[in-house]
């Protein structure tokens, strides 16, 4: 187990940020949550480097996310090469279990230890190279693959933090709180807390109607002493991008995902949420 430890360790070394996305619940856009941090890190920087990991083993939706789910992982001498999103720039780096599946509507039925075994692989064994930012989307609640990653990640602990999503219910709310439970007892630091799906903006009169209610991340954040990151309402213009499922090429044979994207309401959102994930980062 040393030797793993000490594999992983060396792998993350020339990773500058390791940014666990965290939800006590399913159904909030945790992923979609995940893929919008990733995109917005990216062009924070014209040289950022940026790799995203779905350890959602049972659920892996980053690939589809990101256009590159008809894609596969490659093995070299220095270990799996990832998938870039955004093809020759090689600047974000994509890795699931999504990728490593015979069909892609195969089931993983897995127990613990295998769980812990392929999320091992995926830190220790991935080419990742080096990176400023890696963001880590997990699964729902707080179970054995966020067990592993904090076992597997203890060398690197000082590059550790999370982002926590939520929605405005009140069911919602309490399972972040659990979620900031699990933060503080393995001394994870919290950059923020997102609310999702804040109400939807009706694509043809931009009316917003709360459909879920409104406010509650923002009272929790505060009750808590967390830093409330933002607000996103549901938005079908993302929608229709994160879940097209096929790459496109861009306008000059770039990132297709990015450009779309970026014509999208949420992406003027995030670009506020990720100024404050960038500040608590500081």
């Amino acid at each position: 187990m040393a030797s793993q430890e000490t594999a992983v360790t060396r792998r993350m070394q020339s990773v500058k940020h390791i940014i666990l996305v965290l939800a006590g619940k399913g159904g909030v856009g945790k992923s979609s949550v995940s893929t919008q941090l990733a995109l917005n890190l990216y062009v924070s920087s014209p040289t950022a480097k940026v790799g995203i990991l779905d350890v959602d083993l049972t659920g892996p939706s980053i690939p589809r996310m990101f256009g590159v789910d008809d894609k596969g992982v490659h093995q070299s001498t220095a270990g799996w090469v990832p998938v870039y999103a955004d093809g020759s720039t090689a600047r974000m780096a994509c890795m699931s279990v999504g990728f490593l599946l015979k069909n892609k509507g195969d089931s993983v039925v897995w127990r613990g230890p295998k769980k812990n075994g392929m999320i091992r692989q995926f830190l220790s064994d991935v080419r990742w190279g080096e990176l400023d930012y890696l963001v880590i989307d997990t699964p729902p609640g707080t179970s054995d693959e966020h067990l592993s990653l904090m076992e597997h990640l203890a060398g690197v602990h000082a590059r550790l933090s999370a982002v926590i999503v939520t929605t405005p219910q009140a069911v919602a709310l309490m399972d972040a709180m659990k979620c900031l439970s699990f933060t503080r007892a393995v001394n994870l630091p919290v950059l923020g807390l997102i609310e999702n799906m804040s109400g939807y903006v009706c694509p043809c009169c931009g009316e917003v109607n709360n459909v879920f209610s409104t406010g509650g991340g923002a009272e929790m954040a505060l009750k808590e002493e967390l830093r409330f990151l933002g607000s996103l309402p549901v938005d079908t213009e993302l929608v229709s991008v994160l879940d097209g499922g096929q790459a496109v090429e861009g306008s000059d044979g770039g990132f297709g995902l990015l450009e779309r994207y970026k014509l999208t309401p949420s992406a003027k959102l995030f670009a506020t949420i990720v100024s404050g994930v960038l500040g608590s980062l500081e």
